[in-house]
């Protein structure tokens, strides 16, 4: 019974610990097994009554031999239950000196501050201010700070959270007041200083604080319209858990600027290289209308000795000798590009020779010529000698075509090689294409997860970042942190996804909804609209993911580029190349992005606050005064890392000061 008493229990760790106290020279094994934290509510001797505990001690039994209860089995001990009674304590409770009339009922060491949600809206557009009581003493017990608002603001009830702990010295903590007020008119306006009144035991005196008038500035925009229900049905939990993709994936090196992505450019580059020498070769063969009637000679040789063959069966002698006499002038007149007028048989064997033609298949064509023209008048078996005519001319050019055969083979070595460098380049970009690989026990991750054992899902997802860093993996993380109520690593991971994925609104929308539940807000800088759009564009992908159209780009630009240089139709032209300005012009655009977001990566220019609350002083001393407070979950800029120990750090509303290195983590 603690008449007189606010009364708040601490907890406890459910498993006891003991330890050992000396009392009058004997050992004893102690331990706490409740406390509490009480508040007086009236003046006067209170008295907090006697506690009797009912307790068993195990006491030596005197009349039993020890020997004999050895030997039989006895303990020589015996239980006595005895009540332990604890005294009673009497508190001396002093008033208060005389109370001014704006005491807030606070007894303790406290801070405040004020921070608007946003500076700059528009008529109709719901505003955030926060008041935040910090410190150490009654805070529950504070009136709720009262705040002028200018008549032309609608307000609404405050929201209280309660953000303290209690602890063996005390309440401390903060207590968040969050009004909600909507402008009606446009205007400049201001917000007077809020006041707190409370008694501080260190000095024994009243103390009064205030916050700085606060500035807003209203926009013209649809008078009357109320946006609260927009604005409450914005949502009050998190999105779900995100599967991963490669774009938003880094493994322990960033893929962009890397070994392998120089090798890759490397290779598209070589193989533009190659299907240039080759495509160039193939339109200058197809453009060459003596090679292409060089290589149909021994096509249309071989439809002539054909016909020939059918002329033979026939029996027709006449019209067989100038079919195959046709079919051999022909072929070397179509493979050697020679005119009609040239046509001898020393030119013949000139030309043949200038080809790398072996002798005897010299010989052999032109014995060939010849014994058709004997044959043809010959007297005997006219179809023996067709047939022996037929044998020796197809002889002949496929010796010729065999001889050219060998010579084109030669040629095309470097051909050859060249289809071998492709298809090796093919296999090399494809075997160093960034494809990472994925861990099966992600699903455990999410599994855990879904059945609400958020403790394994920690462990699992902690693990899995260990061996690689994803948005994903940061994202379902901060998530977990979420529902286990730890807000400020649930902000640490949202920050640190939002790095590798800039453009997803589900992270954005996770991590401003944690935010919302710190004890400080500052309302985010504004762009022009031109530096928000650029950003837009920027953050769709991650480094990697730009990286990665960069190389798509390229190959774009490659293939328009070869296009326009072989195409035939004109408009294919024109294609290729508005193909390949584009495509260039955007690989020059997605290296620059993918620069700019792996700079942003590297830098260590930003942390989250992990203590509950730190004080922001204006030298790097720890005796020096503190000029602000900030509290846990609150992102800061890092300015100056110099100092051992120490960061000179920047807030988003653009105050400055000094903090232990120990009360933040990096994003």
């Amino acid at each position: 019974d603690l008449t007189g008493f606010h009364t708040q229990e601490i907890k406890l760790p459910q498993q006891k610990s003991f330890h050992i106290e000396r009392v009058n020279g004997r050992p004893y094994r102690c331990v706490t097994w409740s406390q509490y934290v009480m508040y007086p509510q009236m003046t006067g001797k209170l008295t907090i009554p006697s506690i009797t505990f009912q307790g068993v001690v195990v006491q030596q039994d005197r009349s039993v031999d020890p020997f004999e209860a050895f030997f039989n089995g006895g303990s020589g001990y015996v239980e006595v239950k005895k009540n332990i009674q604890a005294p009673s304590l009497t508190i001396n409770v002093l008033p208060l000196p005389n109370r001014p009339a704006n005491f807030s009922n606070g007894v303790g060491t406290f801070s405040l501050s004020a921070q608007l949600g946003k500076s700059i809206v528009k008529v109709g557009d719901p505003i955030n201010l926060r008041v935040v009581v910090s410190g150490r003493g009654n805070l529950k017990l504070i009136k709720q700070p009262t705040i002028a608002f200018p008549k032309d603001f609608e307000q609404y009830d405050a929201k209280i959270t309660d953000k303290t702990q209690l602890t063996n010295t005390g309440l401390q903590g903060s207590m968040l007041y969050d009004f909600l007020v909507v402008p009606r008119n446009q205007g400049n306006f201001t917000v007077p200083p809020v006041e707190l009144t409370f008694y501080n035991l260190v000095t024994q005196s009243y103390h009064t604080i205030k916050t700085q008038p606060l500035h807003i500035h209203v926009l013209p925009g649809v008078r009357g319209k109320n946006l609260l229900d927009d604005y409450a049905a914005k949502g009050n939990d998190i999105r779900p858990l995100m599967k991963e993709t490669g774009l938003h994936y880094v493994s322990r090196d960033v893929f962009f600027g890397s070994v392998k992505y120089i090798i890759i450019l490397c290779l598209l580059l070589c193989l533009f290289v190659v299907l240039l020498i080759v495509f160039r070769r193939r339109a200058l063969t197809l453009n060459n209308v003596v090679a292409l009637k060089g290589k149909k000679a021994n096509k249309v040789a071989t439809k002539r000795l054909k016909k020939a063959n059918q002329l033979l069966k026939a029996g027709d002698e006449v019209h067989f000798y100038d079919e195959v006499l046709r079919a051999l002038w022909g072929y070397v007149s179509d493979k050697l590009n020679m005119s009609v007028e040239l046509l001898s048989r020393d030119n013949i064997v000139e030309r043949l020779q200038q080809q790398s033609v072996a002798q005897h298949v010299i010989d052999l064509f032109i014995s060939a010529l010849d014994e058709c023209e004997f044959e043809r008048y010959a007297p005997g078996d006219a179809t023996g000698n067709m047939s022996k005519t037929l044998e020796s001319a197809m002889l002949a050019i496929t010796e010729i075509e065999s001889t050219f055969k060998v010579n084109k083979s030669a040629a095309n070595c470097k051909l050859n090689a060249a289809k071998l460098v492709v298809i090796l380049v093919t296999i090399a970009v494809q075997s160093l294409s960034f494809s990472p690989a994925r861990a099966i026990t992600i699903q455990d991750a999410d599994k855990a997860y879904t059945e609400q054992n958020y403790q394994q899902a920690i462990r699992d997802y902690k693990a899995l970042l260990h061996q690689r860093k994803s948005a994903a993996l940061f994202y379902n993380l901060g998530n977990a942190y979420y529902r286990t109520d730890n807000i400020t690593q649930a902000i640490l991971n949202y920050e640190r996804a939002l790095r590798l994925c800039p453009g997803n609104n589900d992270i954005r929308f996770n991590l401003q909804l944690a935010r919302s539940k710190t004890i400080d807000k500052y309302a985010d800088g504004e762009n022009m609209f031109f530096i928000t759009w650029y950003n837009a564009v920027v953050n769709l992908l991650s480094v990697d993911g730009w990286a990665i159209i960069s190389i798509n780009c390229l190959i774009v630009a490659l293939l328009g580029l070869l296009l326009y240089l072989f195409a035939t139709p004109l408009w294919r032209k024109k294609i290729g190349f508005i193909a390949a300005i584009i495509g260039f012009l955007f690989f020059l655009l997605s290296i620059v992005i993918a620069y700019q977001q792996q700079a942003s990566l590297n830098k260590q220019d930003a942390a989250i606050i992990i203590s509950s609350e730190v004080g922001v002083k204006n030298t790097p001393v720890r005796g020096s005064t503190d000029d602000f407070i900030i509290h846990e979950g609150t992102k800061v800029y890092i300015k100056d890392n110099s100092i051992p120990h120490w960061l000179g750090i920047v807030v988003p509303d653009g105050r400055e000061g000094w903090i232990l290195r120990s009360t933040v983590e990096y994003i």
